[in-house]
């Protein structure tokens, strides 16, 4: 009998661990970058100084372009400054990550509670926007964009509730020299859809972050919320 009561709780105490692990993955850590450091005869990540980060929801037929035959969306980012690397990762659904000072969208406050989510796929693009005065609906529309970095599947993510690691994460280093890979003061866009064509939906978390302190980095769903925040 003793021998039975210890192996149901061999048991459970497993199932415990078990469920703490997958609570604990479902849960973004800090968001290191690039640069690196060494620490103790080892090379770390170090963590990024300055992280925005938005609260979202995507809703079908709500898509802002179709490339490819996948359907896009757009979170527009205004950088103030030259930025030596720029971080993006975003992860759906939301779950229980809750940064200090998300910019949380209505989209998002009216279904938070949605138990929906997507196979992330992101993009870093750069405009040929550099000024703040340039930055109108008309001249975004014409803007040139250029893709700097994309993303599919990070094993560094969290993952999906199916139990894939599908959350995407991308660093992009500055190309010193080259005008069109630099990170320079602009107009910059994540792009993001899922790797498979057909319809979006889901809560999601996008954070955009720097080895330095950019202070004045705005994100904004729209053109017209930007605006609004310069």
């Amino acid at each position: 009998m003793k021998n039975n009561l210890k192996k149901i709780v061999a048991i459970v105490a497993v199932a415990i661990v078990s469920v703490g692990s997958i609570t604990a993955q479902k849960k973004l850590g800090k968001f290191g970058g690039l640069t690196q450091k060494k620490i103790a005869f080892k090379k770390i990540r170090v963590p990024y100084t300055d992280v925005v980060s938005y609260k979202g929801f995507v809703k079908p037929g709500n898509e802002d372009e179709v490339k490819n035959g996948k359907k896009f969306y757009y979170l527009y980012v205004w950088v103030p400054a030259v930025a030596p690397e720029l971080g993006v990762r975003m992860v759906s659904p939301v779950g229980k990550n809750n940064p200090k000072n998300a910019i949380v969208s209505a989209d998002f406050e009216a279904n938070k509670d949605s138990k929906d989510y997507f196979d992330t796929y992101i993009t870093l693009e750069r405009s040929d926007i550099v000024t703040k005065g340039s930055i109108t609906e008309d001249k975004v529309k014409n803007a040139k964009w250029y893709t700097l970095a994309k993303n599919d599947d990070s094993g560094e993510m969290p993952k999906l509730p199916s139990g894939a690691r599908y959350n995407s994460l991308l660093r992009y280093k500055s190309k010193v020299g080259d005008p069109l890979k630099a990170l320079t003061a602009g107009l910059y866009r994540i792009g993001f859809t899922t790797f498979k064509r057909g319809e979006v939906k889901g809560s999601f978390l996008a954070q955009i972050g720097a080895p330095v302190k950019l202070p004045g980095v705005i994100v904004a769903k729209s053109i017209a919320e930007l605006n609004k925040q310069m």
